[in-house]
């Protein structure tokens, strides 16, 4: 780094310094304190791109003695604003390897109390650009009091994973043997991609986070407790996945690749381009994955005769996806953005599935044993196109946003079924076969407005529409004695959903040197009609909800920060859940939905303590939710032979708990951050006069370990969740280690990452279910224990560049709502 790098170093961080220090008791600057009509103001932004100029910095001097009189930081827009005494000043202007910049004879009195400077744009410093390097390097987790922010690119033990399995190593947030997502309990969980619905998840949200590859995931946020500017569904929160997009200057890029055993192997690009008026972003990725798992069902039948079952279920799931982005921003002026994005996924799945089931009477007599393979060939292909534009208007964050979005979904799964008693000598096989196409179309509108008014005000409006259309068309055939396909038993429907969202909203927001706080308030209608087609039957539901929402915020000092929350929300039916036809895999075991289905609502309250230290974090908070409508899945058997898993709307359910996440660097090359969830769950449910209540206590731990051992990174972490009661029955205790290495190679443009995930391999879900007629105790795996290889190279990028990247996801000050 040469001498006029490190004076450009040096020179902001005394600035930095000097506006730290007119904060402080007692020191003054000759700075006008709060609410004062003299104010300087403007905004940076790069000269070529447009860009705004985050954390620059901005100093006043006073022309009669060059004294320096104040300062000030730009915030993430590039603003910033000065409040001196009146007086002539001069300004200075410096960003890292940027050339500073002056304005001079600026006059403040009591006729010209405010200058606004305008957009000022910054040109590079060609001399110190290639040679100025922050270094710095995001912390795993980052925590906000309204979400927790994880930097899963920093996770040694997410490298080849999919978006399913990165999300089941969140603190909090589960993910059971079906893909279905829970957080805190609850599954009635909202995910959004790049804080819109996204067709990267799918009609179904399972099948479509394990083909969303790792590699392309900048960071997840989880939002226990959304204010009235997100969508009201989701009772238990939001999940927003934010894929990498890189805004560097020029050309640069990253290119990862993988091997992994059982069958992981990948690869996936990113490239970025930045000139002029345009920044173009692309990615790709392709990946291919052989899921090995299986399980086993015991279940006893309380029927006429008592019957034993054992279920031995192997199945191989293979997998390649691809995907395909590709964006660019316009920057047609300094207030004006038109971004432009498309994105594609298209994935190809190949199933087996080995089911053998015996059958034993009350006297042990084996009654039947059959075999069972079902071949299934999957077909996904999402197509998805978004329009956005942003306005810029006068004020700091005054700002008006426009989104556009369609979404094309669609998948073919077709199974060619295989069946045999191996009892008997015959060798008679049954055949069947099952198509389901299904077809998902989404159409989003959406308008934002802030207007930051006043000193530490602002209010936000907006609206958001979305029409969404799903059809699924779904048969089972079986072939009779003449070698005719014909349809098995009820096994055919073609099945329509029809849902219509428009929402509108606002929120108030005050901002004072102690206290905050933020009111919101969101209307939304639905429109929501399902249609079969073998029953012609109907079925219309239609229903306006208001959604509050509240945020209160007190700061003790930078140091710890305090806040409480409140907001409502809904959770509407899954498509899966409404479907009558959903499962064919196991004629014993069968999954259906129900059309008459209402929403769940749901009452969320938090507080949460945040205390910051230099070289830690910690926040402590307890919250409880109140749902009523609960929506649960309820087993039952009509012989002891076969179950049908059914969802229907309950009762209600209480829970509260309190969580507790922290973030240590005791050393240089030491970090170690956990998390720990103690919570109660009681639900007061009901069906056909049967109860079905729960009274649980359970919880939840993480620990993440990471070493630096000269060039070489080393992580070790670990979960554990304690048993938990359903209305059922009991889901037992489950835990599993990851471990992790990387090394930098070929001068820092390289990465080598070697991964064990599941170390002890004892990822697996364990149950027991206690109906009138049957009991059954389950084990499931999806994924047995993995090895694997990757390597990263990138292109014009530094692996460890930050400048305040700690505040990319949220700065930790509490100050945010």
């Amino acid at each position: 780094m040469t001498k006029k790098a490190i004076s450009l170093l040096l020179l902001q961080f005394f600035c930095l310094l000097a506006t730290s220090l007119q904060a402080q008791p007692g020191t003054s600057l000759g700075r006008v304190e709060r609410g004062s009509p003299f104010k300087i103001t403007g905004q940076l932004i790069d000269g070529e791109t447009r860009i705004p100029l985050e954390y620059a910095s901005a100093s006043l001097f006073s022309i009669q003695d060059s004294l320096l009189v104040d300062g000030s930081i730009t915030n993430e827009r590039g603003f910033f604003t000065i409040t001196p005494r009146p007086g002539r000043y001069y300004l200075r202007l410096q960003f890292i390897s940027y050339e500073q910049k002056y304005v001079n004879d600026l006059v403040l009195n009591h006729e010209n109390k405010v200058i606004d400077l305008g957009a000022i744009k910054m040109s590079p410093d060609a001399e110190t650009l290639e040679e100025v390097v922050v270094a710095g390097k995001r912390d795993q987790m980052q925590l906000e009091l309204d979400k927790r922010v994880f930097n899963v690119s920093e996770n040694l033990s997410n490298i080849g994973a999919n978006a399913s399995e990165i999300m089941d190593n969140l603190p909090s947030v589960s993910v059971d043997v079906e893909g279905t997502v829970s957080l805190r309990g609850s599954s009635n969980v909202r995910i959004l991609v790049n804080g819109k619905p996204s067709g990267l998840v799918g009609i179904s949200d399972a099948n479509g986070l394990r083909q969303l590859q790792g590699n392309l995931i900048e960071r997840i946020e989880v939002i226990t407790n959304p204010s009235a500017r997100y969508d009201a569904e989701g009772s238990a929160g939001i999940i927003n996945i934010i894929l990498k997009k890189e805004r560097e200057k020029g050309f640069n890029g990253s290119f990862t690749t993988n091997l992994g055993y059982p069958a992981n192997h990948g690869f996936s690009g990113s490239v970025n381009y930045r000139a002029g008026n345009f920044n173009v972003f692309g990615s790709y990725g392709i990946n291919y994955r052989e899921n090995p798992g299986g399980g086993y069902t015991n279940r006893i039948g309380f029927g006429s005769d008592t019957l034993i079952t054992h279920i031995d279920n192997e199945r191989v799931r293979r997998d390649i996806s691809h995907t395909y982005r590709l964006g660019t921003d316009y920057y047609i002026n300094e207030n004006n953005i038109l971004t432009a994005s498309g994105l594609v996924k298209i994935a190809n799945e190949e199933n087996t599935t080995d089911i053998t089931y015996y059958d034993w009477d009350v006297n042990d007599a084996l009654l039947s044993n059959t075999f069972r393979r079902d071949f299934e060939k999957e077909d996904d292909d999402n197509y998805e196109y978004q329009l956005s534009y942003r306005r810029i208007m006068e004020g700091e964050g005054h700002e008006l946003t426009a989104d556009f979005q369609y979404r094309s979904n669609d998948e073919t799964e077709k199974s060619s079924i295989d069946s045999a008693n191996l009892l008997t000598d015959s060798d008679q096989i049954m055949y069947q076969r099952s198509i389901n196409v299904q077809g998902d179309k989404n159409i989003m509108m959406q308008l934002d407005y802030v207007n930051p008014f006043g000193e530490g005000k602002k209010i936000e409006a907006g609206y958001r529409g979305t029409i969404r259309k799903i059809t699924s068309d779904y048969l089972v055939e079986q072939v009779d004695d003449q070698g005719e396909w014909l349809p098995y038993k009820n096994f055919l429907n073609r099945f329509e959903y029809d849902e219509n969202v428009h929402a509108v909203y606002g929120i108030y927001e005050n901002k004072m040197d102690k206290w905050g706080y933020q009111l919101g308030i969101r209307l939304e209608q639905t429109l929501i009609s399902t249609y079969q087609r073998e029953t012609d039957q109907s079925n219309d539901k239609r229903y306006l909800n208001a959604f509050p929402s509240a945020f209160v915020s007190y700061k003790f000092d930078k140091k710890k920060s305090v806040q409480a929350s409140y907001s409502r929300r809904i959770s509407r039916p899954r498509f899966w859940y409404l479907n009558p036809f959903s499962s064919f895999s196991d004629p014993r075991n069968i999954r259906t939905g129900n059309t008459d289905l209402d929403p769940e609502y749901a009452d969320s309250y938090e507080v949460g303590w945040l205390y910051n230290l230099e070289q830690a974090s910690i926040y402590l908070g307890g919250y409880y939710r109140y749902t009523t409508g609960v929506i649960n899945r309820i087993e039952t058997s009509d012989d002891g032979y076969t179950t049908v898993s059914t969802p229907y709307n309950i009762g209600t359910a209480n829970a509260y708990g309190i969580e507790t996440n922290f973030s240590l660097d005791p050393l240089d090359w030491l970090n170690i951050n956990g998390n720990a969830n103690f919570y109660r769950a009681m639900t007061q449910g009901e069906y056909k006069d049967v109860k079905l209540d729960r009274d649980t206590y359970t919880a939840s731990f993480r620990l993440n370990n990471k070493v630096k051992i000269g060039k070489v990174n080393i992580q070790l972490s670990g979960w554990y969740r304690a048993p938990e009661n359903t209305t059922q029955g009991k889901r037992k205790a489950m835990y599993a280690m990851d471990l992790g290495s990387n090394m930098d190679v070929m001068k820092g443009n390289g990465t080598l990452t070697f991964f064990v995930k599941d170390v002890f391999n004892t990822r697996k879900w364990r149950g027991t279910t206690l109906a009138s007629n049957f009991s059954e105790e389950s084990e499931f795996q999806w994924r047995s224990r993995q090895a694997g290889l990757s390597f990263t190279y990138r292109i014009n990028q530094k692996k460890s560049r930050s400048r305040g990247e700690r505040g990319e996801g949220g700065d930790m000050d509490g100050g945010d709502f």
